[in-house]
């Protein structure tokens, strides 16, 4: 039976990659799409979750608007000059057809968690302001879902939105820390695995000859990515952070990881938004008290995960 999943989502050029790898997924069952700001306002990833269901011709998946801000102040730093104005490259999209559920995302995901306890997992690749809104709402809530994978985090390296901390979690440190307290099963799939996931140039090239739309429209959107990271790699081979948390529900047997309970630092100043793992037999000052250890990813067999979700995006069920 196909797993569950809610994917809560800031399109985005890797969220369009990771979006496009479930849909092709048949172990996979995608209740929807929740939306969050991140890559861009709360607005365009919106707008954007719907066009990629068109784009893919599931329109029969839901799309859920969530949150504008964080719990903290307001939210002004969409990652433009990473993903472009319109969170899809400057490709300049038409606008789409359909328009998102009435229910707000933290209302969808209570929704279904309830409708199908112990059955849905959620698939946060965005900052995890939903996550913890649902939390927060309904006590309790997270013994009904039946694990969260989430891209987030670096709990062993540097950061890339600061030094301290990685984009998603820096966007909304609170929330996170709410999230990493929940009772479900956790793994993260943050910076410590996703960094190593490096997807060469050549593979890039050969997306724009799989002749399905999904890939075109990726062919159209990875150039302004792939001069990102020309900036920061000085090539233009990409790091794969959003399609990673997919290839784990699917392959898990490909990563290495390792248990501890984190914390995240919700602090002013440069630390905030540090992931920090603990180990309970050490916790003198109780930090991690609290909380239960989740599965962090720190390793993975990378060329079977880049060769196995080019052969999804190619309609390969293998």
């Amino acid at each position: 039976m196909a797993e569950k999943i809610i994917i809560d989502t800031d399109p985005g050029i890797d969220d369009a990659m990771a979006i496009f790898y479930a849909l092709e997924s048949p172990e996979l069952e995608v209740l929807g799409l929740t939306t969050i700001f991140g890559n861009g306002f709360t607005d365009v990833t919106t707008a954007n979750a719907l066009k990629l269901l068109e784009i893919a011709e599931r329109t029969d998946i839901p799309v859920s608007r969530g949150a504008d801000h964080p719990f903290k102040g307001k939210f002004t730093d969409p990652a433009t000059f990473v993903h472009g104005d319109d969170g899809q490259g400057n490709i300049n999209l038409p606008a789409p057809l359909g328009k998102p559920v009435d229910e707000r995302a933290s209302e969808f995901i209570i929704q279904k968690v309830n409708e199908f306890p112990g059955e849905v997992t959620l698939v946060p690749i965005g900052p995890l302001t939903n996550i913890a809104l649902a939390l927060l709402a309904e006590p309790g809530l997270d013994k009904k879902i039946k694990r969260i994978v989430l891209m987030g985090g670096n709990c062993f390296c540097a950061g890339n939105a600061t030094p301290a901390a990685e984009a998603n979690i820096v966007k909304d440190p609170e929330a996170a820390d709410i999230v990493f307290r929940a009772a479900c099963p956790i793994t993260v799939c943050g910076l410590d695995v996703t960094e190593k996931v490096l997807m060469k140039a050549a593979v890039l090239d050969s997306i724009g000859e799989i002749d399905n739309p999904r890939a075109q429209h990726l062919a159209k959107i990875l150039p302004f990515y792939r001069s990102f990271y020309k900036t920061v790699l000085g090539d233009t081979d990409i790091h794969v952070h959003d399609s990673t948390a997919i290839t784990y529900l699917l392959r898990p047997e490909l990563f290495t990881v390792i248990k501890r309970p984190v914390v995240v630092a919700t602090c002013n100043g440069v630390g905030r938004g540090k992931t920090f793992p603990g180990r309970h037999e050490f916790d003198h000052m109780g930090l991690w008290k609290d909380r239960q250890a989740v599965e962090i990813c720190i390793n993975a067999d990378v060329p079977a995960v880049i060769d196995f979700e080019m052969k999804r995006l190619a309609d390969s069920k293998v």
